[in-house]
C-alpha cells in the first residue's frame, strides 16, 4: 500500500511510518489500525482524493487533519473516515456509477469535466473543506456526521446549480480552501 505510506508522508511529514497494521493509523482517523479495511465504501479513488488534497492545498489539509479552527466536540468526525465518506457521496451525488448521469449535479459535473480533468478531486476538496465549516457552525459532534454530510450534499447541490460556475473554482464554497 505505497499510497498509505505516501498520505502518512504528507500528513505528517518528519515522523516515522508505521506499520501496516498500526495503531498509529487511527491518529489519522481510521476506524482500526489496518487502514485497508476502511476503503469498502469510498474504494481506492477515496484514498487517491486524499492524497490530492495534501498534495494540492496542504494548508486546508493540515487545519482540517488536525481540526485547528473552531470550537470543537469532545467526540470528532475521524478525518481519513470522513474523507472516504465525502467520495462515496460525491460518487452518488454525480451519478458516477451510471452509465449517464441523470441528475443536474451530475450533468454540470461533465461540463466541469471537460474543463478540468481533475474536477472531481478539486470538488473533493471542497466538499471536504464545506464540511468541516457546516460541522463547526452547527456544533456537531460524532453521531451527526451523516446529518452534517447530507446538508454539506445539499449546498454543493445547490452550488453547481448556480449559472455562473464554469469550474469548480468558481463555486462560493471554494474559497474555504484558500482562507
Amino acid at each position: 500500500m505505497n499510497a498509505l505510506m505516501q498520505l502518512w508522508r504528507l500528513a505528517y511529514p518528519g515522523r516515522e511510518l508505521p506499520a501496516l497494521k498500526s495503531e498509529l493509523w487511527k491518529e489519522m482517523g481510521w476506524q482500526g489500525s489496518d487502514p485497508s479495511t476502511d476503503f469498502r465504501g469510498g474504494g481506492f479513488i477515496s484514498l487517491e482524493n486524499l492524497i490530492f488534497f495534501a498534495i494540492k492545498y496542504p494548508e486546508s489539509f493540515q487545519r482540517l487533519l488536525h481540526k485547528e479552527e473552531g470550537r470543537r466536540a469532545e467526540w470528532e468526525y475521524p478525518f481519513a473516515v470522513a474523507g472516504i465518506n465525502i467520495s462515496f457521496m460525491l460518487a452518488q451525488m454525480l451519478d458516477l456509477q451510471s452509465g449517464r448521469p441523470t441528475s443536474m449535479a451530475g450533468n454540470r459535473f461533465l461540463e466541469l469535466l471537460r474543463e478540468d480533468e481533475v474536477a472531481f478531486d478539486n470538488l473533493y476538496c471542497v466538499a471536504f473543506q464545506m464540511m468541516d465549516a457546516q460541522w463547526l457552525a452547527k456544533r456537531a459532534s460524532y453521531m451527526e456526521f451523516n446529518e452534517v454530510l447530507k446538508s454539506t450534499r445539499i449546498q454543493l447541490e445547490r452550488e453547481l446549480a448556480l449559472e455562473d460556475v464554469s469550474s469548480v473554482k468558481d463555486l462560493p464554497a471554494y474559497n474555504l480552501l484558500n482562507r
